[in-house]
């Protein structure tokens, strides 16, 4: 109980915050972002889903420099300190909603690993740097990024888990034309034989409130 009201606490901070990247805050034209459902929240529990999550709030007074060195996160946006507490109450939630986590991959930047660790546990996630920030990248620097994310939101997870990316907004516009503009949110994919994959829905960081009671 002691846990939910912290989250409820940190969605309320989280209410007031300034979204980040606010040059990218729209999708392209006909994407239809949809709401999440607690029919969503039952499917999720039976495992079999991909859930891309964007990191958390970060501190946009500290932005990334460059050349961008990823071994150093004094040099890229943090999280905020807001931020981690809300990774952490993201964690907490999608545990409390009975959604079984298995292999979980995350961008190797700060603000995504930091995410993924704060929400999930230490050890608990490997890197994949081809979920790196692609804003800064030319077209065909992201071919190869926009591929392996589309395979990983395309390949069945058949452990009775669902498996979680942790990257970034600019990532999933470049592969369907979304930009998801809160931090912090799960956008959740089924996995379509065939390679392909089918958007379920997006699950926002004040939807946990709701989606939980």
């Amino acid at each position: 109980m002691r846990k939910y009201f912290f989250l409820m606490l940190i969605v309320l901070m989280f209410s007031t915050q300034v979204v980040a990247d606010v040059k990218s805050q729209s999708s392209k034209s006909g994407f239809k972002e949809l709401e999440p459902s607690m029919e969503l929240i039952k499917q999720l529990r039976k495992g079999g889903y991909v859930l891309y999550m964007r990191h958390s709030l970060t501190d946009t007074s500290k932005p990334d420099q460059v050349p961008l060195d990823l071994n150093d996160c004094s040099k890229q946006r943090p999280l905020s300190e807001v931020g981690e507490k809300l990774a952490e109450a993201i964690g907490v939630s999608i545990r409390r909603a009975g959604i079984p986590v298995g292999e979980v991959l995350a961008s190797p930047m700060c603000r995504a690993k930091g995410t993924a660790k704060l929400a999930f546990g230490e050890g608990k996630y490997q890197l994949d740097e081809m979920l790196m920030y692609t804003s800064h990248l030319t077209k065909k620097q992201k071919e190869p990024r926009v591929k392996r994310t589309t395979e990983l939101v395309s390949t069945p997870v058949t452990d009775g888990r669902n498996k979680v990316l942790v990257a970034h907004a600019p990532n999933m516009y470049d592969l369907m034309g979304y930009f998801p503009k809160y931090e912090g949110t799960v956008v959740v994919f089924r996995p379509v034989e065939g390679g392909s994959y089918e958007y379920l829905g997006s699950i926002k960081p004040q939807d946990w409130l709701w989606l939980l009671n």
